[in-house]
């Protein structure tokens, strides 16, 4: 039913995926990539016989670049963009999530994530909690999953998931590791959001970092142990005021060495990182603290 495309984010297979579903009014894609990929994902639907105008419903699960930077250019050919209520803003009008991307990334921005414009209104729509929709025999469901994003969204698509990066990375057979980017990361409602996708009716997850799950519990069970472990190795360097600059190399190798450890070959490693950059989570979890902190 769901057909995953690798979208080989910087000419890395296995980093981003997005995923198409048949409809009877036309195709649905989950996930766009970012707008670097498009080309790819052009060529993609090239070789599937489907034109880029046949995709009329575009579902984000959040509004992060490597997730929705390609969703202005659907919208351009004809799709109507599904996203949470606080990503709609910022699809209408992008200028904040671009100025606070280009702090971070600079000069890399454009490498990284190609453009990102706006989309009209009239080809957006805000998915409440819970809305379905219906597409022949196939039914799409909004499930509010906050914890890694406050405005993150899964899809439930009849007895699957489109579970975006609040169900964590994990690249072939290798382990399950979570994206703890700035500046949403509340580990506590990822752990309500994790409670509430074990009780849906679902045996599969789609990550869009990468792929396939169907052991479900059990995945979503160790990505709870792993973002823990992160938070925690990373709250004595916060109550000593330790700057990034210095934690992320160290963390880094303690992200890497957990990888080898069970079973990620080294070459294998900068998937991951491509996937899920150390420094990223270095970043969230330390305004995580800081958050609860001050609280």
């Amino acid at each position: 039913m769901l057909h995953p495309i690798d979208l080989k984010f910087l000419d890395t297979p296995e980093t981003i995926a997005c995923f198409l579903l048949p409809t009877p009014g036309g195709y649905a894609l989950f996930e766009t990539g970012p707008h670097s990929t498009f080309d790819r994902l052009v060529m993609q639907l090239q070789a599937r016989n489907i034109k880029l105008e046949e995709i009329k419903y575009v579902f984000l699960t959040h509004i992060h670049l490597d997730h929705a930077g390609s969703a202005w250019a659907l919208a351009e050919a004809g799709a109507t963009v599904y996203v949470h209520p606080r990503g709609y803003p910022h699809l209408l009008d992008p200028s904040k999530l671009l100025h606070s991307a280009k702090r971070i990334y600079k000069d890399q921005m454009d490498y990284l994530w190609g453009q990102f414009k706006p989309i009209p209104e009239n080809k957006l729509v805000e998915a409440a909690d819970g809305q379905e929709w219906e597409f022949g025999n196939v039914k799409v469901t909004a499930h509010y999953t906050p914890g890694h994003a406050v405005h993150h969204i899964a899809w439930q698509v009849n007895n699957e998931l489109i579970a975006g990066d609040v169900a964590g990375v994990k690249i072939g057979g290798g382990p399950v590791m979570p994206p703890c980017p700035p500046p949403d990361i509340n580990l506590e409602d990822w752990d309500a959001s994790i409670e509430r996708i074990t009780k849906l009716p679902i045996d599969k997850l789609w990550l869009t970092h990468f792929g396939a799950v169907n052991a479900v519990h059990a995945h979503l069970g160790a990505l709870q142990q792993k973002y823990r472990d992160w938070a925690n190795w990373i709250k004595p360097w916060f109550d000593k005021g330790t700057t990034p600059e210095t934690i992320v190399p160290e963390f880094q190798k303690y992200v890497q060495q957990q990888l080898l450890e069970e079973g990620v070959p080294e070459g294998e490693l900068d998937k991951y990182e491509k996937a899920n950059p150390s420094w990223m989570s270095v970043a969230g979890l330390l305004r995580y603290w800081k958050k609860r902190t001050s609280a």
